[in-house]
């Protein structure tokens, strides 16, 4: 069976900035998380796959079918949500989503008015109306209504409170229970992904730092505490970074086991979160 998204050796260049080579697959049924700083190339990886850019070169596969050549069909089959509202602000919920309905030959509006009873959506409010979460749960509700099987998501819990966050989470927890859809999450906030992703893609300057499992990339790294004293050369080789103050260190370690080994209990190594690992490997604070 094809995965739901693959991309291969994708390249995209720009005056000051370039996506260099970046490759990563998501299989059906698991939630990928896409992270990285601002400005590492997560909205325009995104970009390339929707085909509102032109790749230089690469190839990108939805449900095993170029994105290109198969686009019509393959994005009958995607719902996406974005940071930005690209609705017609002066319509209604309901004047919005009978002009988006056209657009989509699987379109449910059973399916539509259940999730805007879930999510008490005003159906005679115009979307100027609506909270920025609002808007978020109408373009969820709106990406469900047509059997999507990807949905694709670029950065939809940024500005957000924390409530309307652990809701939305909840949702894309539930959508993933059916087997037969994915979700490829792109965010900054990666206390998200902590708590629903399967798979972590993390790209950086352009370039695919990683991607595989989460609890994979959580079990390895390892998070060092512990007196400047132990730091020689042969133990530094063995961190992404370190940050060094008058008192200690504290560092991320790229086989936690080995360093375990290697420093017994002269200092303390804890597991990881995916903020501390995007930010050791993203900053590259380290003074190896």
């Amino acid at each position: 069976m094809a995965p739901v998204l693959e991309v291969r050796d994708l390249k995209k260049s720009f005056k000051d900035f370039a996506i260099n080579n970046i490759s990563f697959t998501l299989e059906k049924g698991y939630i990928m998380g896409f992270i990285g700083p601002n400005g590492a190339g997560k909205s325009t990886t995104i970009k390339l796959i929707l085909n509102l850019l032109k790749k230089n070169d690469g190839e990108i596969k939805i449900f095993g079918l170029d994105n290109i050549k198969y686009e019509k069909e393959v994005k009958n089959r995607i719902g996406f949500v974005f940071d930005e509202n690209y609705f017609y602000e002066e319509l209604t919920v309901m004047e919005m989503k009978r002009l988006i309905a056209s657009f989509y030959k699987n379109w449910d509006d059973r399916v539509f008015n259940k999730y805007i009873k879930e999510f008490s959506l005003p159906p005679k409010a115009k979307i100027k109306e609506l909270s920025k979460g609002m808007k978020m749960k109408f373009s969820i509700a709106i990406a469900l209504s047509h059997d999507a099987e990807l949905l694709i998501m670029d950065e939809p819990t940024s500005g957000l409170d924390p409530i309307i966050r652990s809701e939305l989470l909840d949702i894309l927890t539930f959508l993933i229970q059916d087997e037969n859809k994915s979700v490829f999450f792109s965010t900054h906030i990666t206390s998200d992904l902590d708590k629903i992703a399967d798979y972590i893609t993390f790209i950086n300057h352009g370039s695919i730092v990683f991607s595989c499992a989460k609890d994979d990339i959580v079990e390895k790294h390892g998070l060092v505490k512990g007196p400047k004293e132990i730091l020689n050369a042969d133990v530094r080789k063995h961190f992404i970074g370190i940050k060094e103050t008058p008192y200690g260190f504290e560092g991320l370690a790229g086989d936690r086991q080995q360093v375990k080994r290697i420093l017994g209990d002269k200092a303390i190594i804890d597991k990881p979160s995916l903020d501390d690992i995007m930010l050791y490997y993203a900053k590259e604070v380290q003074n190896v």
